[in-house]
């Protein structure tokens, strides 16, 4: 996959969809009467997708429709593409230049049964935001929420809208956690076909039969598991 990076990154695309009812309704709930400038209004969205919007990698949507702005909007629930979606089209809603990252991670936030679904720890296509705040881009990543973080014994990651905030380096005991492998490159628009190809011939275990959607479980009910374990 190439690095795109061009001068569209406040336009409404077919998955930042940020003219919509659904995200402009979901933007218009997140702000806080106060957050006036850029950098509060990107802070304050960013803490709604990451804490709003629930994850999960288990039963995730990844048809075109499913992986667009408007309907994570609407629905409140998905992995790193749906939330970086909804999170960079609501920036752009805002006048906030944003694109989505797609990179490769060593152990995203995987249970046993996760990892045996994945065929190892290494996770593909995972994605986060880089927001154009103050004359700088930085990244941001909007994601794991904090109950979900709690229950796999990770700090939530914070966002100031100054300085990267992109990945779990350790959790909570100090022990390495997550790890970058692979940049794929900065996107005005998910590149749909290349991210489903290389998913698809990344972790065949996680999709259902003949479907663009990954097996039914719960991040959730793996980390009750592995608490009782």
């Amino acid at each position: 996959m190439t690095t795109r990076l061009s001068t569209g990154a406040l336009e409404a695309t077919e998955f930042l969809d940020h003219e919509t009812e659904q995200v402009r309704a979901f933007v218009a709930d997140a702000l806080p009467p106060g957050a006036t400038t850029p950098t509060e209004q990107a802070v304050a969205l960013y803490y709604a997708v990451r804490d709003t919007v629930r994850y999960e990698v288990y039963g995730a949507d990844l048809t075109r429709q499913g992986l667009r702005a408007s309907t994570v909007a609407a629905g409140r629930s998905g992995m790193c593409l749906h939330k970086s979606v909804l999170y960079a089209a609501g920036l752009r809603s805002l006048g906030i230049p944003a694109r989505l990252v797609l990179t490769d991670v060593r152990n995203h936030l995987a249970s046993p049964k996760l990892i045996s679904l994945l065929g190892g720890d290494v996770f593909h296509q995972h994605c986060l935001t880089s927001v154009r705040l103050e004359g700088q881009w930085v990244r941001a990543t909007p994601v794991f929420n904090k109950n979900l973080c709690r229950l796999y014994r990770m700090a939530p990651l914070d966002f100031d809208g100054t300085a990267d905030s992109v990945h779990h380096p350790f959790d909570l005991k100090g022990r390495r956690q997550m790890e970058f492998l692979r940049f794929h490159g900065e996107f005005d628009d998910l590149p749909y076909e290349a991210v489903l190809a290389d998913l698809r011939a990344a972790h065949p275990g996680l999709f259902g039969a003949g479907d663009d959607r990954f097996t039914a479980g719960s991040l959730e009910h793996d980390a009750g598991r592995t608490a009782a374990a």
